[in-house]
């Protein structure tokens, strides 16, 4: 097999991956995150129509009609924008657009203009002008993928901070395989435009390929794996959304007097001291304020205020305390088994937590304290 035909493997793989994966996103068997999901299958398949004509050209030996080359590269323009409305539906399940967001078409239209004139008999014409018109072009392509895939990268990140107020196990809700993606796809682009600029494109084209192949693969796991990030219950789940929102930051505030506060605080650390919440690795504000018989914002506006601390430090906290102890005195319990007794639902992200607070790793930690 030469490389003009691993290539084109590589290439039929792709673009089979990515529209098999957009269907099951579509289709969501699981029924998780289902408006985000919703949004990623169709962001997984533009993606795939950047393959499609390297596809069609050596399955059917036939090349595109250029009103098809128009439809698919109008398309593929709204790609960064699908992206980010499949991560505002991640970080924010009950997110609704309004009349406003038409400010996404925008450049959209500007971008459909520019193909039509593209595509007129007097394109070539006037070569000054429309070399300018091809700088702009490209420009605009630029500036919207990084513009959107920019904004995706921030809000994933406030997701992250946020997702602390209300769950002291983030690993399976941080959403960190979006943020990667984000990266790997940045790096992979400027590789790209390197190696046009300075090397044979042609020859990158396999190397590339295996990795936005590997990327693929790499999103396909994450993302079928992916659980449901807030309480399908509408009710929790918007508490738990409106939980440390900048527009209610100074409502916050004001929501208890320092009496409450006091109470709610001496009471929480009552529990926290006799009943030991924390080992319950599926603990969340919801049941802990449940436990308490406060609401959730309450509950929050305590241990944010009353301890100085979010949800996810002031349970883990606890947590390590707990673990501390048993490195030190069981010998029978693996580090798996302490991870698990103490509350933590995995190794890694025990082993994370623990660093965290302790700049130790468990095993670094019980072999200290055993000598």
């Amino acid at each position: 097999m030469n490389t003009s035909e691993l290539n084109n493997f590589i290439v039929t793989l792709i673009y089979g991956s990515l529209v098999l994966l957009s269907l099951l996103k579509l289709t969501n068997p699981l029924r998780v995150n289902q408006k985000a999901n919703f949004w990623f299958g169709i962001f997984l398949f533009l993606w795939s129509t950047f393959w499609l004509d390297e596809v069609l050209s050596f399955v059917t030996h036939s090349v595109i009609e250029i009103n098809s080359i128009l439809v698919i590269a109008f398309l593929q323009f709204f790609t960064p924008i699908v992206f980010f409305f499949s991560v505002l539906f991640y970080t924010n399940p009950s997110f609704k657009f309004k009349f406003l967001d038409v400010k996404y078409l925008f450049l959209p239209c500007i971008f459909l203009v520019i193909l039509l004139i593209r595509n007129t008999e007097t394109y070539e014409s006037e070569p000054g002008f429309f070399e300018t018109l091809d700088i702009f072009y490209i420009s605009l392509i630029l500036f919207q993928a990084l513009f959107y895939t920019g904004l995706s990268y921030f809000t994933i990140r406030k997701h992250q901070k946020k997702i602390q107020q209300f769950s002291a196990n983030t690993e399976e809700i941080n959403l960190n395989w979006l943020e990667y993606i984000i990266l790997i796809l940045f790096i992979v682009s400027i590789i790209y435009v390197v190696y046009n600029l300075f090397y044979n494109s042609y020859s990158l084209n396999v190397f590339i390929n295996l990795i936005f192949l590997s990327v693929i693969y790499f999103v396909a796991y994450y993302s079928l794996k992916q659980k449901e990030i807030y309480p399908v219950e509408e009710k929790q789940r918007e508490e738990l959304i409106t939980i440390n929102d900048p527009e209610a930051e100074e409502i916050k505030r004001k929501l208890i007097s320092d009496e409450d506060l006091l109470r709610i605080k001496s009471q929480l650390e009552r529990i926290m001291e006799t009943q030991k919440p924390y080992l319950d690795s599926e603990l969340n504000l919801i049941k802990l304020s449940e436990l308490l018989s406060v609401s959730t914002h309450h509950l929050s506006y305590v241990i944010n205020t009353g301890f100085e601390k979010n949800f996810f430090q002031y349970i883990n906290e606890f947590r390590i305390e707990y673990a501390k102890k048993l490195l030190k005195g069981n010998q029978k319990l693996s580090i798996l088994g302490i991870a698990y007794e103490s509350g933590f639902n995995s190794k890694t992200s025990f082993n994370t937590t623990f660093k965290k607070f302790t700049s130790q790793t468990p095993s670094e930690f019980k072999n200290s304290s055993d000598l």
